[in-house]
């Protein structure tokens, strides 16, 4: 963990010295107070400035964005990282060059690497931390795919008045089918299987 020392004619006023030399908030950091200041003789002879060290305590995230680069490069790929923090997730965007490898057949290596991040996260934070992972912006054109898919599997159902079974596929990608055909009134949709091989089946209503 990284230690700085920092003065000031008060603790507050040693502790924002602080903090700007190292460029963090506040809840970023523990702080240790050295010496409180004293004024000295008549206000002047041996006064001293209060002295604290501050700890900077890991960011999460940016755990998790160090280990997915370190990953990156064992595999002799360079990744850039771009950080969106949302209401209920952080979500972070890979970007760079021949990034298929990372991100897998429908995206299952994306996914492992995924809850990896999540386990770095949370072990270097004192909350709790979901990060969803995303590479080139494969989610949304997943997501795409998935909706069209479920369009055409729809209108199949609904002219033959016959179930159709998915492949298998994950809960996230599950989740994306089932809310999707949600407003259409002819047909419903439930999961079947166990996992890894649960699939989604839409029926007629």
């Amino acid at each position: 963990m990284k230690k700085l020392l920092a003065s000031g004619k008060s603790v507050e006023e040693a502790i924002q010295n602080g903090l700007a030399q190292l460029g963090v908030d506040k809840d970023r950091v523990s702080v240790t107070v050295l010496e409180q200041p004293s004024k000295g003789l008549f206000g002047l002879i041996g006064a001293r400035d209060a002295k604290v060290e501050l700890t900077l305590q890991p960011d999460g995230i940016e755990e998790a964005i160090v280990f997915l680069r370190e990953v990156a490069a064992a595999m002799e790929l360079t990744v850039s990282a771009q950080r969106i923090d949302e209401s209920e997730a952080v979500r972070i965007n890979l970007t760079g060059s021949d990034l298929g490898i990372l991100i897998g057949r429908r995206g299952q290596t994306l996914d492992s690497l995924q809850y990896l991040a999540n386990i770095v996260a949370n072990r270097h934070s004192t909350r709790h931390l979901r990060i969803v992972l995303d590479a080139e912006q494969f989610r949304e054109r997943r997501r795409q795919t998935l909706e069209a898919l479920s369009d055409r599997m729809a209108t199949r159902v609904i002219r033959s008045r016959k179930e159709v079974m998915l492949e298998p596929m994950t809960s996230q990608e599950r989740k994306i089918i089932h809310a999707w055909l949600q407003t259409n009134p002819e047909v419903k949709t439930y999961s079947q299987g166990d996992e890894p091989n649960r699939r989604i089946v839409i029926a007629p209503k």
